[in-house]
């Protein structure tokens, strides 16, 4: 089964849809209602952090359901190239030109989304050094043409391993919840899809 297609951009009516459809989906899906509230929580977790992806691109997203398995979708195509140029003009914006963003599992999770967005000749050589955690989680899976980051990648390596990661993924609501969060390219589109089993 799956979910109407929305189409999101920055504006704040399209991403409450996400929420609805969430609600809606889990309804027709019979889900209890901790599963929904958990299956909105996924949701809310993916809100918090598309405005910045949808700065330079237009997305959908649906959600597809088959019994208990559920896979959140969000789709971005970007409208403008996002050169590694460009990628450092949005980080100047900030106040202090540095991306403090790159701490937590779904600032991650964005930055992984943002750098296959950027129109890099050779990705794995250009990896700027926020990026460490890309490398970490990357993985190749058949149904992906080119490289995808992975959560399960990330939180195999990372286990057992003290430090900030590790914090990280024990303090994250995705990490906790999700099964497993997949970023790749798809044709011209790169694709954040969340996976959970009730």
């Amino acid at each position: 089964m799956k979910s109407n297609v929305c189409t999101i951009s920055q504006d704040s009516d399209s991403l409450k849809n996400i929420l609805k459809e969430s609600e809606k989906f889990a309804l027709y899906s019979e889900l209890d209602k901790k599963q929904t509230g958990r299956l909105r929580l996924l949701a809310e977790e993916l809100v918090g952090m598309l405005p910045e992806l949808l700065g330079f691109s237009t997305g959908e997203f649906w959600i597809e359901g088959d019994g208990k398995a559920f896979e959140l979708h969000t789709k971005l195509l970007p409208n403008v190239s996002l050169t590694a140029e460009r990628r450092e003009k949005i980080l100047s914006v900030s106040k202090s030109g540095k991306n403090f963003a790159a701490q937590g599992i779904m600032n991650k999770i964005r930055l992984a989304a943002e750098f296959m967005m950027i129109d890099y000749n050779d990705a794995s050589n250009a990896l700027p050094a926020d990026m460490d955690f890309y490398s970490v989680g990357s993985c190749s899976l058949p149904m992906f043409s080119s490289m995808a980051w992975s959560l399960n990648e990330y939180r195999a390596k990372s286990e057992g391993k003290k430090g900030e990661a590790w914090d990280e993924l024990e303090k994250s609501i995705i990490a906790n919840i999700a099964d497993d969060v997949l970023v790749a390219v798809r044709g011209s589109a790169v694709e954040i899809i969340v996976k959970k089993h009730f």
